[in-house]
């Protein structure tokens, strides 16, 4: 029994340490959204316009932002200023979410090391 208890001391104290990197990591980020970020070039559809004819003419860069909001599918234009803040909150989001995922695994592990009660 004694080893037992120090192999779950142990991985108890891992756990700890890994959890406090973990709230380290989420109380640096500031802003987070979730969705999906797209430039586009477009064809204006002028006959005569250079974009019509050369791929590398096209317009654009035009950005836009797709999210969903209670349930359903929201698709806005965004500037180019707003589309590089939404970027770095689309990667934070992601980056949370992943945190939280080894948090969870770091939680399993500790109670999985809890000794459950004899009935």
């Amino acid at each position: 029994m004694p080893m037992r208890k120090k192999s779950s001391d142990h991985v108890r104290e891992r756990a700890a340490r890994k959890i406090a990197e973990i709230r380290a990591a989420v109380s640096a980020l500031e802003f987070i959204c979730s969705g999906t970020l797209l430039e586009r070039r477009k064809v204006c559809g002028k006959p005569n316009c250079r974009c019509a004819h050369d791929p590398a003419a096209r317009h654009g860069p035009y950005y836009e932002w797709t999210r969903r909001h209670r349930g359903k599918l929201v698709h806005r234009v965004v500037t180019a200023q707003q589309a590089r803040f939404i970027h770095q909150a689309i990667a934070d989001h992601r980056k949370i979410l992943r945190v939280l995922r080894q948090w969870e695994r770091e939680t399993i592990r500790v109670i999985e090391t809890l000794e459950s009660s004899k009935r």
